[in-house]
């Protein structure tokens, strides 16, 4: 693999670091204070790292000037999948077979992380990576 993709898979991980510290906080927030099943503590936590994590590797890590909308809903197609599968397996694990539930949220979240640079990086940002026009702001 080129240097220059070893570097957008370090800028990817660092960025969904950040949405992860995001979507755990939310999550322990959510299952701790309130009284919830796992599912709708883990969707919500989800939802705010989504978003998150978009932005920022849209910007910063594809450097992508892909048409906006396109790019959100061939995000949101593969949230159509991840997400109901997800939960649904997550409620699974930590409700019925009692698993601990941050640790059926770290899967998830290590699952989240790979399919998702790999659904980016070859179906979203595929022939838009790098073509983003940075402004001068020293005008």
């Amino acid at each position: 693999m080129p240097k220059k993709e070893w570097v957008r898979l370090i800028k990817f991980v660092i960025f969904s670091a950040s949405a992860g510290i995001i979507q755990i906080g939310a999550f322990t927030l959510l299952n701790e204070l309130s009284g919830w099943r796992y599912w709708p503590c883990y969707l919500i936590s989800l939802i705010l790292s989504i978003l998150w994590n978009f932005t920022f590797n849209r910007r910063f890590t594809f450097k992508s000037n892909a048409n906006i909308t396109r790019a959100m809903l061939l995000v949101f197609a593969f949230y159509l999948v991840f997400t109901p599968l997800t939960t649904w397996m997550g409620d699974w694990l930590a409700e019925d077979l009692q698993w601990n539930e941050y640790l059926v949220t770290a899967i998830n979240m290590l699952l989240n992380l790979s399919l998702e640079y790999l659904y980016q990086r070859f179906v979203v940002y595929r022939n838009k990576i790098d073509n983003r026009q940075v402004k001068n702001i020293d005008k």
